[in-house]
């Protein structure tokens, strides 16, 4: 298959209009259940292309393009973080501790472009089936917007689904991409510890909390990693420890909290009861009361293989073979995991960084996207969805 024409459209007469939405979104950034202006922008540039818009009831939206029993969707989120933006670019966010540090404004630049490029295809009969654009609110927190999304339904129909994810550990023009796991499940874990405190002097009138406390720290992680399937990445790392107030005072109450990571489903679903009760076991023998919220958050992202193949060829069609670089697996959350539950699909990873230049990490205010990468998303988009379609193989799951 040739490549076809979106990357000339792309790079022809989009480019420019696509770096300054996306300059636009970067500066009015808006947090997860928040996006109304976020939506308002890409329904509003949609529908002066002629494509019919769905909103959804808080915020994001949905649009098919083109015709057809085959379906494949194309995911962009919307949302910001709740962090001040340090970049000092002209651009740069006018909202007070929001920003987007994360890249979310480009995914949803690249999928306005893929969408308008799409359109032309469809206009001019080069489009051999229907791509829906899903324009997902609330990414940033669990368990994901993902969720409202499938219950209403945007995935009815549809046979596959593909995304990007900045990576500025990359070069910009080069896409990441593995078959399988290639981010983890993320859940959230609360622990409040409750007992008798005291003096110092004299820990056995006591139920000594702060040392339950100690242990459930080292304990915890130590017994998982036997208890689970070592294959499965288990990853529990603390974020907050609190407890007492003096140094010879028992304190009554302690607070603990972090997150469950792992690569494998099977194992995430058996997390939850085993976490539950190997707390119940750590604190058992001090006499200390263990509260537990543990808040299930996102699934892995598992790239089907054959999904994944279609992406690397749609990837090294725009960009050539260098163009397509192998990508490590990561434990970040990401709620696109909940569409790959249902549907096969694929996520990559979109080069951010300049050639040469710094690497900055995701969720910092400092991170800085080489603006080139906009238009790469938008070309890679709009090409898998093209070849998604042309492969024509309707793909059902048991």
């Amino acid at each position: 298959m040739t490549v076809s024409r979106t990357t000339p459209a792309i790079v022809g007469h989009l480019a420019g209009e696509l770096i300054a939405l996306r300059r636009d979104l970067h500066a009015h950034p808006e947090l997860s259940w928040a996006e109304h202006r976020t939506t308002s922008l890409v329904a509003d540039r949609l529908e002066a292309a002629g494509i019919t818009v769905t909103r959804m009831p808080r915020n994001g939206l949905v649009a098919d393009v083109g015709t057809g029993d085959r379906v494949v969707a194309l995911r962009a989120d919307l949302d910001a973080l709740p962090v001040d933006d340090l970049t000092g670019d002209p651009w740069a966010s006018t909202t007070p501790g929001v920003a987007h540090a994360c890249g979310h404004d480009v995914h949803t630049a690249g999928l306005v472009g893929a969408g308008l490029v799409l359109a032309e295809l469809a206009a001019s009969g080069d489009l051999p089936g229907r791509v829906r654009l899903v324009f997902q609110p609330a990414e940033e927190v669990m368990p994901g917007g993902a969720l409202e999304v499938l219950e209403q339904g945007v995935l009815d129909g549809v046979d596959e689904i593909y995304g990007v994810h900045c990576d500025p550990s990359i070069d910009v023009g080069t896409i990441g991409l593995r078959e399988g796991p290639i981010t983890g499940a993320a859940d959230a874990l609360d622990i409040h510890l409750s007992g008798r405190g005291g003096h110092t002097s004299r820990p056995h009138l006591t139920e000594d909390l702060t040392f339950a406390l100690g242990k459930l720290v080292t304990e915890l992680p130590a017994i998982l990693s036997r208890r689970l399937d070592p294959r499965a990445g288990v990853s529990v790392v603390w974020g907050k420890v609190r407890a007492g107030a003096a140094h010879n005072v028992i304190p009554a109450t302690g607070h603990l909290a972090g997150t469950v990571r792992m690569l494998d489903a099977l194992a995430w679903g058996e997390a939850e009861k085993l976490v539950t009760e190997m707390i119940a076991t750590i604190v058992e023998p001090y006499g200390v009361t263990a509260r537990v919220n543990y808040q299930r958050g996102v699934p892995p992202v598992v790239n089907d293989h054959r999904c994944t193949a279609v992406m690397g060829q749609a990837a090294t069609a725009i960009l050539g073979e260098d163009g397509l670089v192998p990508t490590l697996q990561s434990l970040g959350g990401e709620d696109f995991g909940w569409y790959l539950s249902r549907i096969p699909g694929a996520m990559a990873r979109l080069g951010t960084r300049s050639p040469g230049g710094p690497t900055y990490d995701l969720h910092r205010g400092e991170l800085r996207i080489d603006e080139r990468s906009v238009t790469i998303a938008a070309g890679l988009l709009a090409e898998v969805a093209v070849r998604a379609l042309a492969a024509g193989t309707r793909v059902t799951t048991a």
